[in-house]
């Protein structure tokens, strides 16, 4: 019987473990699956590792072959030793240790190898999609086109569009996912489809600013809007809204619309940061205007900037 070294085909240590020797085996199964890779070499390397996790995996297998020691080479005829044979052989002689391990590592774990579909699920798949600040407030609905790898009739991977209508939920969040269960790859053998994952990028409006849950956003005031007070509406995400301005308000001040912000459990809250414009003095009338202004005022901004 010629030995092959099973641990070094999958490219583990003889210490390995179960969980490890079962993850190297996934790993090489992929690479060298005949309709997956084309090399010459591919289905040759495939069976080759396959027989050696048919061996491996199974407790009593794997001491057998263990038992046959080291410093052998692959290709090399061997004989087992005297102590293996007395473990194995149905009546201690080295010729009926022989017979069964050349039938253990020889045509049944070839034959195991052959007859073995490997299965595993499908690959997660995972992308990015861009909702408006809009969307998150109301909910929307997304046609997504997809490419996921298949393999066509002649055994070679091709790329198919797939087409999805998700929903985005209402109040999901700048950098959140969402799962799509059974949308990713497909799995080999009879394993399930992977899952898809949708990260969520909201647009927002330079106008807004957002923090958590709460939105802000500015609202410039005339000087008298400030001083006298005024019904200014204000836009949101989730629709206009008539804001009461309090009389002698400040640059700076912020006024809560509470609830109005992105919904949630609960749902965050709306401030509108108040700003004042001037009205430009471009001319000789509202340059006159501001000269009045002053000598009715008679206002200085700086008595205490300087205590």
């Amino acid at each position: 019987m010629k030995y092959k070294d099973y641990y070094a085909l999958m490219g583990v240590p003889r210490n390995a473990t179960e969980a490890e020797i079962k993850t190297a085996y996934r790993k090489l199964a992929r690479k060298f699956h005949p309709d997956l890779n084309k090399e010459a070499d591919a289905e040759t390397r495939f069976k080759e590792i396959g027989e050696a996790y048919q061996v491996l995996k199974d407790p009593e297998q794997r001491a057998a072959f263990d038992a046959l020691g080291t410093g052998f080479k692959d290709g090399e005829e061997i004989r087992p030793r005297p102590e293996a044979s007395g473990a194995y052989g149905s009546d201690g002689d080295a010729q009926a240790a022989e017979d069964f391990f050349s039938d253990l590592f020889g045509r049944h774990a070839r034959q195991s190898a052959r007859s073995y579909t490997p299965e595993w699920p499908g690959e997660d798949l995972h992308a990015k999609v861009t909702v408006s600040l809009e969307d998150i407030y109301n909910g929307a609905q997304r046609t997504l086109s997809l490419q996921t790898p298949v393999i066509d009739d002649q055994g070679r991977v091709t790329y198919q569009t797939r087409t999805l209508d998700v929903a985005i939920p209402k109040g999901i969040l700048d950098g959140q996912r969402l799962r799509l269960a059974s949308q990713g790859g497909l799995g080999m053998g009879n394993a399930p489809r992977g899952d898809l994952y949708l990260e969520i990028s909201v647009e927002t409006p330079r106008r807004y600013l957002i923090d958590g849950r709460d939105v802000t956003s500015d609202l410039p005031l005339a000087p008298w809007e400030a001083a006298l007070g005024a019904e200014v509406v204000v836009p949101t995400p989730s629709g206009d809204v008539t804001v009461t301005v309090p009389a002698g308000s400040s640059a700076g001040r912020r006024l809560r619309l509470k609830g109005r912000g992105i919904p949630g459990n609960p749902p965050g809250d709306f401030y509108v940061m108040l700003g004042i414009v001037l009205p430009p003095a471009d001319t000789d009338a509202r340059k006159a205007a501001y000269a009045e202004m002053r000598k009715a005022l008679d206002f200085d901004p700086r008595a205490h900037f300087y205590r």
